[in-house]
């Protein structure tokens, strides 16, 4: 039985990289279009997300149950297949804060100009190295879950402490600008909204290496981790 289910295991393992890969992306974009300020491209993330990052997901879960449900998988499949069902889960959950950084977008395209010069010009300089380490982190973490990669998996965990830093800093910034010159309220306000949800992409991704964790060594390391 252990033979027969393998190749459906590889096949598993195959279509949640592809998916936690087109999550990636579609963050990348969400990024971009939020350094660009670009609505259209926002849209396009948000459109992404709907019509086939949640298609996936979907499918991802149900194919997980039909394979448990047809070999009764036991010891390594066994975990196996539960990690992806929680990983799939914490990966939708990247993707639709992805889609939410896109909605902050489409918000500060709608505010008067006259409030800021650019969506770059106003960035705090932390938050780029926020972005950067969250979008890292997300790829160690497709990384770490395709080769069973421990010692990634802990070191995601840990650049998950920087990233909480950051999040920290930038809102702390934010707000004294905001107490400054209060016309800057509505716009600051929503880059907060996407630094928290940068914060919450690398918290799922810090959930998803502890699953990997136990999918590798059978141990379950929550709320173990220094």
């Amino acid at each position: 039985m252990s033979r027969l289910i393998q190749p459906e295991i590889e096949k598993i393992k195959n279509q949640t990289g592809e998916l936690g890969t087109l999550i990636e992306e579609n963050l990348q974009r969400a990024i971009k279009a939020l350094l660009a300020n670009d609505p259209v491209l926002a849209r396009e993330v948000i459109s992404f997300d709907r019509e086939e990052i949640d298609r996936r997901e979907i499918a991802l879960e149900e194919e997980c149950l039909r394979i448990m449900a047809l070999y009764h998988p036991v010891a390594g499949d066994l975990r196996f297949l539960v990690t992806v069902l929680k990983v799939n889960g914490d990966l939708e959950r990247i993707g639709d804060l992805a889609a939410k950084i896109a909605d902050k977008v489409l918000l500060i395209s709608q505010i008067d100009t006259e409030v800021y010069d650019t969506a770059g010009m106003m960035l705090p300089a932390r938050f780029q190295a926020m972005q950067e380490k969250t979008v890292t982190m997300l790829r160690q973490t497709l990384e770490a879950f395709h080769h069973e990669d421990t010692d990634l998996a802990y070191k995601v965990c840990l650049t998950d402490d920087e990233v909480d830093r950051d999040k920290r800093a930038i809102r702390a910034e934010l707000e004294e600008t905001i107490a400054q010159n209060p016309a800057q309220h509505i716009y600051l306000a929503k880059l907060i909204g996407v630094a928290r949800s940068l914060e919450r992409i690398a918290d799922h991704c810090t959930n998803i290496c502890e699953d990997v964790i136990y999918m590798a060594q059978g141990k379950i390391v929550r709320h173990r981790l220094i």
